[in-house]
């Protein structure tokens, strides 16, 4: 059996979330999503499930954190290219995220977004030489940065 990742998001607004997660290209599964919860398909094996409050609350004895304050959790997803990062950032800024801190370490480079409802976000993309973990190759190719 293949392992897949469900990320478990609360959410104030649920329709502005699962337009939010669409506009971003991911896809909702319909027979995951009702008025309580929608299931965003980022790849075959992982998923965000975006809930209500209450609804979320059901599988937690613990407060809700408030995201505009705390920070809980960092999610991050890798992509293929660097170009992706910006495609899929600008995207999440245009439908009304925040932006984040970037990172360019040369072999590796990464641009953060906050969704509507302050959940983090991280976008990298790594070298595959970086991937390989040969340091040697990697300060080769990026004297400056490794």
């Amino acid at each position: 059996m293949t392992t897949s990742v469900f990320i478990n998001l609360p959410v104030k607004d649920l329709p502005k979330s699962k337009e939010f997660y669409t506009s971003l290209g991911w896809s909702l599964n319909p027979a995951f999503s009702d008025d309580n919860a929608g299931c965003i398909v980022i790849s075959d094996t992982i998923y965000v499930m975006i809930l209500t409050h209450e609804h979320y609350q059901q599988f937690t004895d613990k407060q809700i954190a408030d995201t505009s304050n705390t920070s809980a959790v960092l999610n991050a997803i890798s992509v293929d290219t660097p170009e992706e990062i910006d495609g899929l950032v600008d995207r999440a800024i245009g439908a009304g995220a925040v932006e984040g801190k970037p990172q360019d370490y040369g072999f590796m480079r990464s641009r953060t977004f906050a969704d509507p409802d302050g959940h983090s976000w991280e976008v990298l993309w790594m070298d595959p030489i970086a991937q390989t973990g040969d340091w040697a190759a990697v300060q080769e190719k990026y004297p400056q940065e490794a």
